[in-house]
């Protein structure tokens, strides 16, 4: 088993951190001394040196925060929503309902994509609805106002079209606050629910696996208390659930910042580069501009900031009468 890992997973990574410090086209042997050495150069000039490379990789980090933002909170909740309601004992049929929630996970997600780009075209489905009860649909895939400054645009506040010349004249990383504050635009949006949609029912497995392993004693006790259901649930279910929403939040987080295949069908980073991920720049970093150096250091990048966010929630969702480290030590050597 070391063996295969360290061929398959351990040696391809550091492979790959090796071409990320180097200028390589992929037409020659990255180990021969054929590419050029660059050190860092691919890393600076995506975080520090200013310059396209730095924008559009901000770009792509920015939608993907909302991404993630938005996805993982509602994906959490929906699943364990789902997740207690079919665990329910007052409901029929939890064979059914349980496969109704979870067909969307396991269907094709290039299928499912390009079912959402019909569905949300200019002359989609949704669009003839929204037409049917009076309510002019949006250009979901053309429309490239954040959806933060069209919903203040559309209450008078600020015009989506003009940006605000405090917030323009300044930025962080490459981009002005108005482009930072502005939002997923309406196609993140739409990917952010299709996401949402077949994500949720694999983490509803994961959570109702944890609900069957609570015990009903603890709850009928609380019940007995005083409790009423909502008390019973914050104090007895969900401290119970906390590993296995750790690993959701996990899966979730490790899943939103390597999001691919959706742009890839529906967009494409359209409109104005309101839907390019960092996955997705990587792609075509490498397989379109032949700069495979740039593309993985996109790919280390991605992988640094996923391991912080994974880190930072590994921390909020500790358990705090978890005794630390040096409590242990210090309980050992006094006994």
């Amino acid at each position: 088993m070391v063996i295969i890992l360290g061929l398959f997973l351990v040696l391809p990574i550091g492979m790959a951190l090796w071409v990320s410090l180097l200028h390589w086209d992929g037409q020659s042997n990255p180990f021969s001394g054929a590419a050029d050495f660059v050190g860092l150069h691919n890393y600076a000039d995506l975080s520090t040196s200013a310059g396209q490379d730095r924008q559009l990789f901000m770009t792509s980090v920015r939608n993907n925060l909302y991404y993630v933002l938005l996805v993982v909170p509602l994906q959490t909740a929906l699943s364990l929503g789902l997740a207690i309601a079919v665990n329910s004992r007052r409901i029929k049929g939890k064979g059914f309902f349980r496969t109704v929630f979870y067909f969307p996970s396991v269907t094709s997600s290039i299928a499912i994509s390009t079912v959402f780009l019909f569905l949300f075209q200019g002359s989609g489905a949704v669009n003839a609805l929204l037409k049917w009860v009076g309510i002019t649909g949006p250009k979901w895939f053309t429309d490239a106002h954040g959806l933060v400054w069209s919903l203040l645009g559309l209450l008078g506040v600020v015009d989506p079209d003009k940006p605000v010349a405090a917030l323009a004249a300044h930025g962080f990383l490459g981009l002005s606050w108005w482009d930072w504050l502005s939002g997923p635009s309406i196609a993140m949006c739409t990917i952010i629910v299709l996401a949402v949609w077949t994500t949720s029912g694999t983490y509803m497995l994961i959570f109702l696996a944890a609900l069957q392993d609570v015990p009903v004693e603890l709850e009928e006790a609380a019940l007995l208390d005083g409790a009423n259901r909502w008390q019973s649930f914050r104090n007895v279910t969900l401290p119970a659930l906390r590993p296995v929403l750790f690993l959701v939040i996990t899966l979730g987080l490790i899943g939103t910042w390597q999001v691919f295949d959706a742009v890839y069908v529906m967009s494409q980073g359209a409109p104005a580069n309101t839907t390019l991920t960092p996955a997705y720049l990587s792609y075509t970093a490498g397989f379109q501009d032949a700069d495979y150096g740039r593309a993985a250091a996109i790919a280390f990048i991605l992988l640094a900031i996923i391991l912080a966010m994974t880190i930072v929630q590994r921390v909020l969702l500790r358990d705090r009468d978890e005794p630390t480290t040096r409590t242990r030590f210090l309980r050992r050597r006094t006994s």
